[in-house]
Parts: C-alpha cells; structure tokens; sequence
C-alpha cells in the first residue's frame, strides 16, 4: 500500500508537460505537499527540539507566535491541497498533503504549548529538521524561479534523478550539527596546543571583515583546488568524487550530491586551518553562507551572459564544463572561485560561448540510489 501511494506521488510529480500546465492543479498540489511537509518538520523541531531541532537556531523557538504560524502554514497547505483535489483528476497530491497537515495538525495537539526542552541542549544526535526546512524554501525559492526565468535547458523541475540529490539535500541538513562537530573538534584542539601563535591570531582576528572573508575565500580556493585534482587524479579517491559527477543533469539541487567522505575530507581541509589561523568566526559563517551560495549557482541551470566576469570567478558555463561529458571536459577547471587558479597550473578550459552537450561520467559507472553510490567507491573496479 505504501509503495503503491509513493509510486503514485512519483508520478505525478514528474507528470508530463501537458498535464502540469498552469489551472490544471499540479502547482497547488506540489505546493501543499511542499508546505505541508515543511510544517510537520517545523512542528516536529519546536515541540521536541532536544530531537529535531539545530541548535544554531535555538533563538527561533522563543518567538512567542510561533506555533501560530506553523499552524499558518498548515492551513495555507491544506486550502491548496483543497485546490489540487477540485482542478485535478489525479487527487494523489492533494489528498497526501492534507494527511500530512492532519499529522503535523495531531503532533501539535498533543503539545498544545512549545516544548518544555532547552533548545540549548541541543545534542550531537539530534536532526535538524528545522535547517532542512529554512534551507530548502531559501534556495528553492531563490534558484527554481531562476531556472525557470533563465533556464539553458528546458528540463523539469522534477527531473531524473531528482529523488537522490533532494536525499541528499536532506541528508546534508540532518546532518549539519555532527558534520560542524567533526570540524570543530579538531579545531579547537589545534588553538589549545597551539597557544604560542595567539599574537598571530589576534592580529588576524582584527582586520576589517570583508578583508578576512577575502583572505579566507583565496586560501580555501587554493586549498579546495589541490584537494578536487587529487581527487580526480589519484584512482581511490576518485571513487568518491565520481558519485559527485554522476549526475547527468546540472540544476540547483545537483551541487548537494556529495560522498559524505569527501564532505569530510573538505571540510578538514578548508575550515579547520582557518579556525588554527585565527580567522574571526563572523568571517567564517559569511564564508561559508557565501561558498554555499556560490556552489549552488555554478552548478545551476542558468544561461546567464556574464562573460565579462570569467576572468574573474567562476561562472556557471566555466564549473559545467567541468561536468562536461566531452573528451576535453576531462580533469579541468577545478577551482571553486577563482579561475586564475586553473590558468596558473594548466586546467582551464573555457571554449568561447560554448556550453557542454552533456554531463555525468564516460559509460555512467556510477549506480543509482543513495545507499548503491555511498558503497561505489570501496565496490568499483579500479
């Protein structure tokens, strides 16, 4: 029964051209469902925050209406899953969505009040259900308009594959607070034995942020660049990073397809030594806010003419040719900001106005399904 009902939810959803026309009911229903499920989480993170919830925004829970606009929310998906079920003859959406409203609507009634729980007491196990929902409606509503407005290709939004990269999306988000204790663990036992380079740190920590941003944007860059050729180049690790390449079309979602070993690797690499370098942490979070951002938009759907900025950072045409599934596509352009980086060591390619014909890896080794990648790279053949 529940595989039937995911099946159908499926298929309406990657529903041809013609039946998601606009007035034939299939916006409202993905909106409903959309909305519906993003209240249920948020319902979920404030009534068991200790469980759910990310403590970074711990603050969000002390806002006084905040069950009422959750409830807000919930009652704006229902009316469009009311909408879904009067314009279309397929009522999967509808009728999903409003379960879920009625389930997120009995989760609250069975805390009428904000949880009791500390949100400071946030854990390392907890899932943070809230920062997938806050991120998801950010990009989605910054990136999906985009695509469609300035889309290169006409592909849809729920195109092939899109159920691994949103899983992975998730996965990212629940995962944030272990993944930010992996990096912060190490770094703070790098500033303890290392208190000889305090003076270092303080004078670092006192320039003008925007300088420091600067600064950590060209050392993260030189870093990240070393770090993605190894990666292609050294066969072990490319079985990682290949699962990243497998995706055979490029849109906002496709940047967060990501071997959790190599989101560790990174990680390592880039933000500790910045921490160990003393770099301030207001720098850091718009670092990394700008870099997500950044990632995000290099691997979207876009056609925008910014051919007058490719000198200078790198643009969406300049990372999908790195994604290209030509022959001359193979092992270039790897920085993740600034091509000089490429030009200084051999690996830009950018052929005038020209864009890939295709994306993935030669032969698409790479299987499909998030658990079959995740194993990939120690199964493959070298």
């Amino acid at each position: 029964m529940i595989n039937h009902i995911r099946l159908a939810i499926r298929n309406d959803l990657e529903a041809p051209a013609e039946a998601r026309t606009f007035g034939s009911g299939w916006l409202s229903g993905v909106a409903a469902l959309v909305i519906g499920i993003a209240g249920l989480f948020l319902m979920l993170s404030s009534q068991y925050s200790a469980f759910f919830s990310t403590k970074e925004l711990g603050g969000l829970y002390k806002l006084p209406y905040l069950n009422l606009i959750i409830q807000i929310l919930l009652g704006i998906g229902y009316a469009l899953a009311c909408i879904n079920m009067m314009l279309r003859r397929n009522r999967v959406l509808g009728f999903s969505a409003i379960a879920v409203v009625f389930l997120a609507t009995i989760i609250g009634e069975m805390s009428s009040s904000v949880s009791s729980v500390d949100p400071n007491a946030t854990h390392l196990a907890s899932l943070g259900l809230d920062w997938f929902v806050l991120n998801i409606l950010f990009t989605g509503l910054l990136f999906v308009p985009l695509e469609k407005i300035f889309g290169r290709l006409n592909q849809p939004l729920f195109r092939s594959e899109w159920r691994e990269d949103l899983f992975y999306f998730l996965l990212g988000s629940l995962l944030v607070q272990s993944l930010a204790f992996l990096t912060l663990a190490p770094s703070m036992a790098i500033l303890q034995h290392t208190s000889n380079w305090a003076e270092f740190r303080q004078m670092m920590a006192n320039q003008p942020i925007w300088l420091q941003v600067i600064e950590i944007m060209f050392l993260t860059d030189f870093v990240q660049y070393w770090f993605h050729r190894a990666f292609h180049q050294i066969p072990f690790l490319w079985g990682f990073h290949a699962v990243h390449h497998s995706a055979k079309y490029m849109d906002w979602l496709a940047g967060s397809r990501m071997h959790i070993v190599e989101i560790v690797g990174l990680r390592s690499m880039t933000i500790i030594p910045m921490y160990a370098l003393g770099y301030a942490e207001n720098a850091l979070h718009i670092y990394i806010f700008l870099v997500y951002l950044n990632a995000t938009f290099i691997h979207a759907n876009v056609r925008f003419n910014v051919e007058w900025l490719k000198p200078f950072i790198v643009t969406p045409r300049f990372h999908h040719w790195h994604h290209g599934i030509e022959k001359e596509a193979i092992d270039v352009n790897f920085s993740i900001h600034f091509p000089l980086l490429d030009r200084l060591f051999g690996t830009y390619y950018m052929p005038p106005n020209q864009w890939p014909s295709g994306y993935g890896v030669g032969g698409h080794p790479v299987p499909n399904g998030y658990w079959q990648q995740f194993c990939y790279p120690f199964k493959r053949k070298a």
